[in-house]
């Protein structure tokens, strides 16, 4: 169910605004910037740009004001208990939004209309815009550490990986890792470790005379036949007859 409060779009304040309130509100409070706007985060003041999105819960410390400029923004106080309100990733942490004319236009439509079931339908399209923006904003911010952690994957593959140490390692959560991982990789955090295992074990298979079972321990598998299954279910060959394979292939260019 959702109840809104107050709403209103295009609101204008002069250059000495400030918006303070310690302890909260009972519902949620959605701010979106039209210009540029000061946001208290964690105790620091910093300046954001236009178009900046905020959603403050029940019982959120509430700071914002103007940036030495006169302040604007549509601003929306509501209850819901609407799990795409109540799981909102990252509440009271500000975010860009990438259409604004589309969000002034439910800022508008919202302030319109008073039937219940339009308004939750708005509702819920305007908190579809607003997770797409921040899950955005939020893999972007993670760009450096999800490149650094696949480095590191693709040199050490043989390493105990696993999905909740990496998580702690960027300080989010296992199932927001992997959302991100598989955005800017197109795999998935653990096929990629497999990946890159078998990349390990091809070029071991083809340089080295090692046996299976010493290629297989070097590549992070504890168990031989798990990574014979492994390998022929990603390569269509066993490592036995994989390394076969490779020889003759040697074997015919040398003779070239």
């Amino acid at each position: 169910m959702n109840k809104i409060y107050y709403v209103g779009y295009d609101a204008a304040h002069p250059n000495d605004f400030v918006y303070n309130v310690p302890e909260g509100f009972p519902n949620y409070l959605l701010v979106v910037t039209t210009t540029p706007a000061l946001f208290q985060v964690n105790g620091n003041i910093s300046e954001y740009p236009p178009h900046t999105a905020v959603l403050y819960p029940p019982g959120c410390p509430i700071w914002y004001g103007a940036a030495r400029k006169k302040y604007g923004n549509h601003w929306l106080r509501f209850a819901s208990d609407e799990s795409f309100v109540t799981n909102f990733s990252q509440p009271a942490v500000p975010f860009t939004v990438s259409d604004p004319e589309y969000c002034h236009n439910l800022f508008q439509l919202l302030t319109w209309e008073a039937s219940p079931v339009v308004i939750s339908q708005l509702l819920r399209i305007l908190f579809d815009k607003l997770r797409d923006d921040l899950l955005h904003a939020q893999s972007s911010s993670h760009d450096y550490e999800l490149l650094s952690l696949r480095r590191r994957i693709s040199a050490s593959p043989q390493l105990s990986w696993s999905i909740s140490d990496m998580a702690k390692e960027l300080h989010i959560s296992a199932g927001y890792l992997q959302l991100l991982y598989k955005q800017k990789f197109q795999i998935s955090c653990m096929d990629d470790v497999i990946g890159f295992r078998l990349i390990k074990a091809r070029d071991l298979l083809i340089c080295t005379t090692q046996s299976i079972s010493e290629i297989a321990e070097q590549c992070g598998y504890n168990n031989t036949e798990h990574f014979c299954r492994q390998f022929r279910k990603n390569l269509g060959l066993s490592p036995g007859n994989f390394r076969k394979a490779q020889s003759k292939i040697r074997q015919k260019e040398t003779i070239l």
